[in-house]
């Protein structure tokens, strides 16, 4: 059985529903084992909302820089590589209900899992302790990653900055093409090319086409050298 104790003494407080606690910690896999457990999705759509509203209105009231700035300062905290490390930091997949077969696929250390993990959890923490609680939550864990965010550029998106130095030195605008796709309809993992005319310049992977999209942009950029 999970020890929730050593998070509860990093929130500051205990979760004290048991079926919402059960709830935010049991992933879809395990409804192939139970099939009537009630997995997280529901929670994390919760808990991703909770998450955009804090993070906008702190953004909002704390710089002074111009909405495109401000919405790229909110993609790079909120993206699901910054929620895993956060999760990673509070061994949320130790605490993960997962099927037999998700957990030996090494799914308690998969990125867009503990993401997904950590939305459920906020949003258990706005039903439980009600907004106050979930805002202090976000800031401790997650705000607080802003300066190292913005010190490293990486806040920087790929896509934009890839298209901006493609037509200013080719002048042609890149276009991306889905090579692959794999996996279980609630389980995909897709495959992008990035492509300068015919050329492909740059691939990329991730769970959405958005993210492999974003992949392919940023391994483009490496592959810069190469575009001619």
């Amino acid at each position: 059985m999970q020890n929730f104790k050593p998070l509860f003494v990093k929130l500051g407080f205990e979760l004290t529903d048991q079926k919402l606690l059960m709830e935010a910690f049991t992933h879809r896999s395990v409804c192939n084992e139970r099939p009537n457990a009630e997995h997280n999705e529901r929670l994390e759509f919760l808990g991703d909302a909770v998450l955009e509203l804090v993070t906008t209105e702190y953004l909002f009231q704390n710089y002074s820089d111009p909405e495109g700035v401000l919405t790229n300062y909110r993609s790079a905290l909120v993206k699901k590589e910054s929620l895993a490390s956060v999760a990673r930091k509070l061994k949320l997949g130790d605490l993960l209900f997962l099927s037999r077969g998700e957990a030996s696929s090494g799914g308690r250390n998969k990125d867009y899992l503990l993401a997904n993990t950590l939305e459920a959890l906020i949003g258990a923490i706005y039903l439980h302790k009600g907004y106050p609680s979930s805002q202090d939550f976000i800031q401790e864990w997650i705000l607080v990653q802003l300066p190292q965010i913005i010190a490293s550029q990486a806040h920087i998106d790929a896509k934009s900055q890839f298209q901006e130095e493609a037509q200013a030195d080719l002048e042609v605008t890149p276009h991306y093409e889905v090579i692959s796709e794999s996996g279980l309809d609630h389980d995909k993992t897709f495959v992008l090319g990035a492509f300068l005319g015919g050329k492909k310049v740059g691939e990329g992977r991730g769970r959405s086409k958005r993210e492999a999209q974003m992949k392919a942009a940023e391994n483009a950029l490496e592959n810069k050298g190469n575009w001619n």
